[in-house]
This record gives C-alpha cells, structure tokens and sequence, in this order.
C-alpha cells in the first residue's frame, strides 16, 4: 500500500477501520434486533435527527436521497417508524407544499439508548490519550470520513 510513513502502514490503518465498521455495523445490527428496526430504520432515525439539529427537516424525497433507497422503500420505512411512535409527517412551517418528517420523542430515547453506552465506552478508551494525540486523532478520523464520503459519491448508483 502507498503512504508508508516509516511507522502503521496504511494497510494496517486499513485494516482497522474495517474492523470498526465491521463492529459497528454488528452493534447496530444487535440493538436494532433488540428493538425490531431494520437497519435502514435506524438510518433513516439518523439522518432525520441529524437533518433536524441543523435546522433543516428532510421530506421524504430527500430521506430517500440521503439512504440512496427508492421511493417506496422509503415508503415503507417511514410507515414502519410512524407505526411505532419514532416520526410523524407534518407540512412545513415555512412551506406549506412541503411535507417533512420529524422525530418524536420515543425515536429521540432510542437514539439516547443507541449512542449514550457506546459513547461511554469511546471516551474510556479515549481517556488514555493526551490533547496532542487527540488532535491527531480527530483530523485522521475528519479525512478519513471526507475520503470516504468522496468515494461514495463517485460510484454509480445502482437502482
């Protein structure tokens, strides 16, 4: 592998950032089994939680982009989360036209319950670096997401 810096390989950084999205996928899986949501309903709770925080609701057309699922698969998430309490669909404020999708407050636990332990654990571990390291840390992880957000984009999707 290029990038060899005379310390971690990128092959070995490689290797390690598949096992984490290997994990992670696995602890999402697990506690989506344990609350009987898909993993696409646990994205489409994200992406709407994280659309909302930035002040900026999602339609459904646009959760459907964001998921890169069709139009009714999108559908069907979206009645399974309403089903359940986690979203309701409501007419824009600012756009009547519009209608955009808002998380309740049961989907807003969950998230709690998701993200709370795993964090927990995260900043254990974190604890034993030092403000230097941390840095570091944080700008690997900020082009790491930025290369493969870029990746993303440039493949074909597929319908």
């Amino acid at each position: 592998m290029s990038g060899d810096t005379g310390g971690v390989d990128d092959g070995t950084l490689i290797a390690h950032i598949r096992t984490l999205m290997v994990e992670s996928s696995r602890f999402v899986h697990a506690f989506g089994d344990s609350h009987a949501l898909h993993r696409s309903d646990l994205a489409a709770l994200v992406a709407i939680m994280d659309a909302a925080t930035s002040g900026h609701p999602l339609s459904q057309g646009e959760l459907a982009n964001e998921l890169q699922l069709s139009a009714s698969a999108t559908t069907s998430v979206l009645d399974r989360l309403q089903a359940l309490g986690h979203v309701e669909r409501r007419r824009d404020d600012r756009d009547r036209r519009r209608v955009v999708l808002h998380i309740r407050p049961s989907a807003q636990k969950l998230g709690h319950e998701l993200f709370s332990p795993l964090g927990a654990a995260y900043a254990r571990a974190w604890a034993q670096f030092d403000e230097a390291e941390r840095r570091t840390i944080e700008r690997f992880l900020d082009v790491t997401v930025e290369a493969t957000v870029r990746t993303r984009h440039q493949r074909p999707r597929e319908d």
